[in-house]
């Protein structure tokens, strides 16, 4: 039976993009299928009493060096955005709304996000900026602000948030393989070894 990579992100955490960047190749060397779960990560961190390393100055200062080591290891551009924290709910909301409504777009939804906060360094707080991001990427902003207003796509996030939560999720990005959990871009070793 094929083995299943969940990953659990979110799009204003740099380790999912990270992460993000890596899991589809790896998933597809282990013949293995990756499944995108969206969450809220500040709605787990709520959940968990956990906070973004950002929130102590030593620590912020040295994931920044970090992710920048992983991003060279990785061959991948990276940018600390300037604008982080960024408030991901309408974010959130658009990408699982992409996943459930315009699944074939969901790829492309996800490379137009993760590249402007992360590459570009974009301020996705902007509702001007992130209309710009997606007329760019080839959506209609107006179709993608209706789907974040929509009383379906927000009870599909926050079960899926909750979900996360249940499974002893506390950050992000998050992998489960089947019962196992990794949590980190610096864990995908393990889930490559998981997925052997």
């Amino acid at each position: 039976m094929p083995k299943t990579a969940e990953f659990f992100f979110d799009v204003g955490s740099p380790a999912s993009y990270l992460a993000w960047t890596q899991l589809p190749a790896l998933c597809a060397q282990a013949g293995a299928t990756l499944v995108y779960k969206p969450m809220l990560l500040g709605g787990v961190f709520q959940a968990t009493g956990n906070a973004s390393p950002a929130t102590v100055a030593a620590k912020g200062r040295y994931m920044v060096v970090d992710l920048g080591r992983f991003a060279k290891r990785y061959g991948v551009k990276f940018r600390m955005n300037p604008h982080f924290p960024i408030n991901t709910l309408q974010l959130m909301r658009a990408a699982i709304g992409v996943q459930l409504r315009q699944p074939e777009r969901f790829a492309l939804f996800l490379n137009a996000v993760f590249t402007a906060l992360w590459v570009n360094g974009a301020n996705l707080n902007d509702p001007a900026v992130t209309a710009a991001t997606l007329v760019e990427a080839g959506f209609d902003p107006t179709e993608i602000f209706a789907l974040i207003n929509d009383a379906d796509i927000k009870a599909a996030l926050k079960a899926n948030t909750e979900d996360a939560v249940a499974r002893g999720v506390f950050g992000a990005p998050t992998v489960f393989v089947g019962d196992a959990m990794f949590f980190g871009q610096d864990r995908l070793d393990f889930v490559k070894e998981a997925l052997a």
